[in-house]
């Protein structure tokens, strides 16, 4: 009997010692797996990532940062553009100038700008990302709005915990810049929350490009603001031009390249004379979104009754469509705008 027991003793230890390796076993491979991101059997990607751009993140439960950018001809080129998780463009005068809001989560970028001020169509696409405005001042629309309380909004007329600055080396009024960390220093002052509510955009693995024909992808705006893509199927990425000149980032001396783009067509209306439009981006309208070489035909949606709401691109069935994991450009054109891929 004695033998007996310990016969089954030594089977019970090694059994348990099977299950303990093959537990180890597993759990390795679970954890290479991802170690960047996760991939469920859909294709998609979860796990510590942007929720602006996909990328593995150390800083992805930040709150998103929108900073505005001029896009005038004599701030080129931009400090941090190529830094940004997401980006838009969008005209601020019908058929003329048009400005960029870059959001921020990811990087910390030492040198911002030149920025520019606010308009009140900025604010519900700020708002739908969850994210803190920083301005250089504002049309009084968008004042009237921000100075009521609206969103959190950091404003360099007011210039809380000296976040903002200007450079001798540009001319007024494009010498206004500032730095991520300055602004985080800002927010803790003013008591705004910095942890990211934004559910996000979904993601999937990127898809092989090598059989892709390169094409450009050309935007009119109205001259000196139009914009081109070179798409590059070696690296998968819509590499940036702006009036037939590669559009570099003055912090690194790299041209700005995008793994999407989305085209989205909005109504603009002049009001009060010359100097401001309104953009109608509540509701829903036509897109296109680049990605892969390839073109995804899209419905753009925002809800009409919520500023806040998430911005969405949904696909013919009604579903989200899926982001390559990178930098995204969301480019607001008016509906009789030329748009070329050729």
């Amino acid at each position: 009997m004695f033998n007996l027991n310990n016969k089954w003793v030594i089977i019970l230890i090694l059994v348990v010692l099977a299950l303990g390796l093959i537990f180890v076993w597993h759990k390795n491979i679970w954890e290479i797996s991802t170690k960047d991101n996760l991939i469920d059997s859909d294709n998609q990607i979860q796990g510590e990532i942007s929720p602006l751009s996909g990328l593995t993140c150390q800083n992805y439960q930040r709150r998103p940062l929108a900073i505005v950018f001029a896009n005038d001809p004599v701030a080129r080129p931009l400090h941090g553009l190529s830094q940004a998780d997401l980006v838009i463009e969008m005209p601020v005068i019908t058929n003329s100038i048009t400005r960029i809001i870059a959001f921020y989560i990811c990087n910390f970028p030492e040198e911002i700008g030149s920025m520019r001020s606010a308009r009140h169509d900025f604010i519900p696409l700020a708002m739908g990302f969850d994210a803190i405005l920083a301005h250089w001042g504002g049309s009084h629309f968008a004042l009237e709005k921000l100075n009521a309380g609206i969103m959190d909004n950091i404003d360099a007329l007011k210039n809380p915990a000296n976040a903002f600055y200007r450079k001798n080396t540009k001319s007024a009024p494009h010498n206004g810049f500032t730095s991520i960390e300055n602004l985080i220093k800002a927010a803790k002052k003013l008591n705004y929350r910095l942890e990211n509510r934004f559910e996000g955009y979904l993601y999937a693995k990127e898809k092989n490009t090598q059989n892709e024909e390169d094409k450009i992808l050309r935007i009119e705006y109205s001259y000196p603001y139009n914009v081109s893509y070179e798409y590059d199927s070696e690296t998968n990425s819509y590499l940036r031009w702006r009036t037939n000149t590669k559009e570099i980032d003055a912090n690194n001396n790299q041209q700005v390249r995008a793994k999407n783009i989305v085209i989205m067509k909005v109504l603009s209306e002049q009001i009060e004379g010359p100097y401001y439009n309104n953009l109608n981006l509540e509701g829903e309208g036509q897109c296109q979104i680049y990605q892969n070489g390839e073109i995804i035909p899209c419905i753009w949606q925002k809800s009409e009754n919520n500023p806040a709401s998430k911005l969405k691109f949904l696909d013919n069935h009604g579903e989200e469509i899926l982001f390559v994991p990178g930098q995204i450009w969301i480019e607001i054109v008016e509906p009789d705008q030329k748009v070329v891929w050729e």
